[in-house]
């Protein structure tokens, strides 16, 4: 009985594993993945140790599994973080700065869908998808508004 239930357990362990999401925080990463996997990117910027309605996106839809199968095939997730009280690399603050610069953020939670594109000189061009927060009516409601950003993804 004992072999059975750790069967069990180390099965419920592997698939529940199997499950979890990559998000990514490093841009230049997630681009490259993009790129690779011909997706587009998901944009969360949150604030995720001191904002009420990123905690919120995050358990009603993020960790749903309905928004976890949506997600592995239509999009690669970067998460751009701004907490108060949890550390955070330079590097990785200057980064998500310069983006939340670049795309106008004001307030959180705010999610883009993006593609990205180098022009003749090498630079970055970020082609705007969409751009959403946080939708009330959970995964179902949350996940229409993603699928109309993402009818002409590539």
């Amino acid at each position: 009985m004992k072999k059975i239930v750790l069967a069990f357990l180390i099965l419920f362990t592997v698939s529940s594993q199997a499950q979890e999401l990559k998000w990514h925080t490093n841009i230049k990463d997630a681009i490259a993945v993009s790129n690779k996997e011909k997706k587009p990117m998901m944009l969360f910027f949150t604030g995720s140790d001191w904002c009420g309605w990123c905690i919120r996106l995050q358990k009603e839809v993020l960790l749903t599994p309905e928004f976890k199968a949506w997600a592995k095939t239509n999009v690669v997730l970067v998460e751009l973080d701004f907490p108060q009280r949890t550390p955070q690399l330079p590097e990785i603050k200057q980064q998500n700065a310069e983006l939340q610069q670049v795309f106008g953020v004001q307030g959180y939670p705010t999610v883009f869908f993006t593609n990205v594109e180098k022009n003749k000189d090498g630079r970055l061009n970020f082609i705007a998808l969409g751009k959403t927060g946080y939708v009330a009516g959970g995964p179902k409601a949350w996940l229409a508004e993603a699928n109309g950003f993402l009818k002409n993804k590539i």
